[in-house]
């Protein structure tokens, strides 16, 4: 071997540089793990909700780490956590080059946003009240249900279908005066519906970035944000987050700021009373045989008394408040922006109350448009603040947050976490105007968020604030104030964005699939090891050093790359470990043909390595090929295992064929010697001579039987366990302390739901619950109906006392509740099922057309794709056939998808390399017959395909029994693929061309893709 040297040295600078990147995921650990002690210690378990409060003092732990500072010198530096000698760290930057951990693994949550195109066509066309542009935007969202077109698609074919003489160019809805310079009266529908096209594209880019801004601001490790096609849609992975409603409000918040001038307490008071004396007389009506209350007999009086007597509490008795304070009125201002408090649990009923029509008709002439708004509550108080704010005819604030050029998370004058903001030019002039009012008048201006009121400031400086800076102060938390200049700097999304589909994965979960993933890796590494020792004696030992290596590398190249290692992901790591040593075995075996031979042992370690390194590149190419397909269509977990797939294929190459020459190479150099095999495997499976081509006919049928046992199940029955990403809805999984009914549970779940899916998942006392409930509403408001309503129905199930806010953590000591969430959307469903049928069929397309590339002759192809359809079909009967009784969800979604492109990457790995030895054979043994060449060719390989068999199945195995709950079903469906695929290569594949191909023919493309190897070379 050439540029040993050179291998040698890039081998260990690969090696020190992977050591180099996982030392910051070692480092990362370990003052997270000090951020959770510093958690537990502040906060017993005997607190109320002490788990919530571990959460939040972890993180806040985290991000003083990020955000505090120093005084070095005349400086203030961020603090060092990690110091190598020769360099030092920040935690973000420690943070930011340690592995990336998937939200299955770290727990998290991964979303899939919906931009409404629906609010982007009113907004350009001013909200137009047309109404046959109403009715197609309606009419839009019901071919949406059953259309895999775009909602801006659907909208055209709607418009069309009722449009009449209406045109899009009406100035009624997009000739209009915001459009004026694109659209022209004159145009025709076509040429307006390009234009649109361009603009819904540009506001969803603007969504895009905007979110991308917020997300990069939010402070987990690698984010991952993209959009999805044209389709609106946006996908957002947050590994990490633990604080899952501060995500939805980011992501899902318009960000709609605005600055409104107040009203005073004194000028809103009167009104509170006598909304509130409405009300004692309408009670006093429908009691006209009770004894009537004493009543206010002079209003003014009452109103002087209030602003001038009462000091924030009214006395009542709880026994009566319905006769003297039905509002609920607990106290006023003290003549500042602040009119009214009033119990937080009221404050929908205050606001129906003081909305009402009959009662704003009292409102003085001056006071028509009030706008009522409470502040932003405080979490530790029961009371909420009303605001009244000056209003207009048209709604509109006199100034608004598109100024905003910049904020930054600041503290105000007491050392509160508050919000400076800068202005435009524009922006600063209407704010110095409204600032000097509010000085001259010493009145306050509210700075609305959302319409909540974080602050309503007076402005002490004469002349009003001039430059357009400014600062929102108020009860807000560092994190809450991080997160609003965040959203301001970020700007507003130019439409409303649901959540359509969720996984929101608990940190105890996540927790317990790392422990689970390490424990089955181990095992199966473990295995491994021994086995190569036992078989192939020291050759398997060198064998052994360039896998543990090719681990090294796989990690390496992971975090080096800042690619998210997933649960999934270990799955595929594991599945290279059992598929890298088909590369050894592959070399071995031919080293050891060549020793048979009589060769000197270098001539054999030459001469071997070198005759299967085109088996092996070409087992590897086709592995390689579904797995890219897998990445193309796959997202998140999904995307996780094709790329560890992809690298570790890459990695198992370069160790394979370089560093296990190097090691072999080294021994035998100095002297050593090597068998390849040991006393008890020396002669095993030599001088093999079984007619496997005689035994094709009982395969047929055999296969058959499966095959139409398969399709029988499939279309007749018992069918398929679509999960949720094929047919829409929610899931989620429970952990109970004790062990459930799952007849029960469901009994009481489709009292509430209607209908609901109850199973076993992991053990009897965890269960996975599935419901349609609500499917077709995609709002957070949606799902937290239906997670409330959940733990409503499962609270006699949990234990005595366990809170709301405990049972969506489910991360407590006993670890009961809540472990995972999932949600899918009926629309996201379609699109899921069709990109995995594409992923299939793409995956057949290009394996086919790779090997007809190879061999010249497409009856190797249509073997290889008939073999590939036979494994397939198999395995969805024996899904088909089995879920109901098998002790573990086998439900039919991406996951399940990936397994069968992997299925079909495997089969497809050991057709190869029998194809490849009948290539070779016919070259060497031009006499032979072709059902010899073809028998001695499949024999020659049955040592590899066993080895490699062998060592895959007990891997999938190991991390089937003692791996994650979540990925028993991938597990299942690999192990039964490799077990039908390694079958296939011998009794399908191989058969099938041998059937289809003509002797001569078939010889003569044979030997001319020889000669021309050999000419190439």
């Amino acid at each position: 071997m050439q540029n040993k040297g050179l291998i040698k040295l890039f081998a260990l600078l690969f090696g020190l540089v992977s050591i180099y990147q996982l030392s910051f995921t070692f480092k990362a650990n370990q003052i997270e793990d000090a951020a959770e002690m510093a958690a537990i210690e502040k906060f017993a378990d005997t607190e109320e909700d002490y788990q919530t409060k571990r959460n939040l003092e972890t993180i806040r732990y985290l991000d003083s780490l990020k955000t505090s500072k120093i005084k070095v010198g005349e400086n203030f530096e961020s603090i060092e956590v990690y110091n190598l000698g020769v360099a030092q760290y920040t935690y973000s930057e420690v943070e930011e080059n340690a592995m990336n951990l998937g939200l299955d693994l770290r727990g998290g949550i991964n979303v899939i946003l919906q931009i409404s195109v629906r609010d982007i066509l009113k907004g350009l066309a001013n909200n137009s009240k047309d109404p046959i542009f109403n009715k197609a935007l309606d009419d839009a969202e019901e071919l949406q249900k059953d259309s895999q077109d775009s909602y801006l698609q659907s909208f055209f074919t709607a418009f069309d279908a009722i449009k009449g003489d209406t045109k899009l160019a009406s100035p009624d809805i997009f000739a209009n005066r915001t459009l004026s310079d694109e659209i022209k009266f004159n145009m025709e529908d076509n040429e307006v519906k390009s234009i649109i096209e361009t603009k819904i594209d540009e506001s969803i880019v603007s969504a895009f970035e905007v979110l991308r801004k917020r997300i990069d601001k939010f402070g987990v490790t690698s984010p991952n944000i993209q959009r999805l096609g044209n389709s609106g849609r946006i996908l957002l992975e947050l590994p990490g987050a633990k604080d899952i409603e501060r995500v939805t409000d980011l992501v899902t918040k318009t960000a709609q700021l605005q600055f409104w001038e107040t009203y005073k307490t004194q000028e809103v008071v009167p009104y509170l009373l006598e909304v509130n004396q409405n009300l004692v007389e309408a009670n006093q009506s429908k009691k006209e045989k009770e004894e009537v209350a004493d009543v206010v007999e002079d209003q003014e009086e009452n109103t002087s008394n209030a602003i001038d007597e009462l000091t924030g509490q009214i006395e009542t008795d709880s026994t009566n408040v319905a006769d003297i304070n039905p509002l609920g009125i607990q106290g006023y201002g003290n003549g500042g922006s602040v009119v009214g408090m009033f119990l937080s649990k009221d404050k929908e009923k205050v606001m129906e109350h003081l909305n009402s029509s009959k009662n704003r008709a009292s409102l003085p002439a001056e006071m028509r448009y009030v706008k009522f708004v409470w502040g932003l509550q405080n979490e530790e108080s029961e009371f909420s603040e009303l605001y009244a704010i000056k209003g207009n005819r048209d709604g509109e604030p006199e100034l608004s947050g598109d100024v905003i050029t910049s904020a930054d998370q600041d503290y105000d004058q007491v050392s509160r976490p508050a919000v400076s903001m800068q202005m435009n030019s524009k922006g600063a002039k209407i704010w110095e105007e409204m600032t000097k009012k509010a000085s001259e008048t010493q009145g306050n201006i509210a700075i609305v968020l959302d319409n909540i009121v974080y602050s309503a400031p007076g402005v002490s400086q004469p002349g009003g604030i001039s430059g357009g800076r400014s600062q929102i102060s108020g009860s807000f938390t560092l994190a809450e104030a991080v997160d609003l200049a965040n959203v301001l700097r970020a700007g507003k999304l130019p439409a409303s964005a649901e959540i359509v589909q969720s996984d929101i994965v608990g940190p105890s979960l996540g927790q317990e699939a790392i422990d689970s993933g390490m424990k089955s890796f181990i095992i199966a590494l473990g295995f491994v090891l021994l086995w190569m020792i036992f078989y192939y004696g020291k050759a398997g030992g060198f064998a052994d050093i360039a896998l543990l290596l090719n681990i090294l590398l796989i990690f390496g190249v992971l975090a080096s790359l800042g690619a998210v290692l997933t649960l999934p992901g270990i799955a595929g790591i594991v599945l290279t470990i059992g598929m890298s040593v088909d590369a050894n075995v592959l070399i071995f075996e031919r080293i050891k043909e060549e020793l048979a031979k009589g060769k000197t042992q270098k001539e054999s370690v030459k001469d071997g390595f070198s005759n299967a390194l085109s088996s092996i590149l070409d087992a590897n190419i086709t592995t390689g090929l579904t797995a890219l397909i897998l990445f193309v269509f796959g997202t998140g977990p999904i995307k996780g295992f094709a790329t560890t797939l992809i690298i570790g294929i890459l990695t198992s190459l370069f160790t394979a064929i370089f560093i296990t020459r190097l090691l072999v190479d080294w021994y035998v150099n100095r002297g050593g010697k090597l068998d390849f095999s040991t006393g008890l495997t020396k002669n095993l499976f030599t001088n093999l001579n079984i007619d496997f081509l005689r035994k094709r006919k009982i395969a047929y049928a055999f296969s058959g039987l499966m095959i139409l046992a398969s399709l029988g199940s499939l279309f007749i029955g018992p069918g398929l366990d679509q999960g949720i990403d094929f047919v829409g809805g929610r899931t989620y999984q429970v952990r109970f302390e004790q062990d459930m009914s799952v007849e029960e549970v469901k009994n009481d779940l489709n009292a509430v739901f209607e209908s609901a899916e109850v199973k076993t998942i992991g053990g009897p006392n965890q269960l996975k619950i599935s419901t349609k409930y609500l499917v077709e509403d995609s709002t957070t408001e949606a799902d937290e109906k239906v997670q409330s309503m959940l733990f409503t129905t499962l609270q006699k199930y949990l234990p005595e006392g366990m809170t709301y806010a405990e049972f969506l953590d489910g991360s407590g000591d006993k670890k009961i509740g809540k472990m995972l969430s999932s949600k899918v959307s009926p629309t996201i469903a379609d699109d899921i099922k069709k990109s995995s049928i594409w992923a299939i069929l793409g995956s057949l397309v290009v394996v086919f057309l790779y090997i007809l590339l190879r061999f010249k002759k497409w009856q190797f192809s249509l073997g290889a794709v008939t073999a590939v359809f036979h494994d397939v079909l198999i395995v969805l009967g024996i899904y088909s056939l089995t879920w109901r009784i098998m002790p573990f969800s086998m439900e039919i979604d991406q996951t399940f998808i990936a397994a069968i492109l992997t299925v079909i990457g495997y089969s497809l790995n050991d057709t190869v390399v029998v194809f490849d030895r009948i290539r070779e054979y016919f070259n060497e043994n031009l006499g032979w017959k072709f059902d010899t060449t073809i028998n001695k060719s499949i024999n020659s390989t049955v040592s590899r395909t066993l080895n490699t068999s062998l060592t895959t199945l007990v891997v999938l195995l190991a991390m089937f029994l003692f791996g994650a709950d979540s990925l028993k079903d991938l597990l299942f469906a690999l192990i039964v693929g490799v077990i039908v695929g390694t079958y296939s290569s011998v009794f399908i594949a191989t058969p099938i061309m041998y059937d289809t191909a003509k002797k001569g023919s078939a010889t003569e493309a044979l030997k001319n893709k020889v000669k021309e190897d050999a000419e190439e070379a």
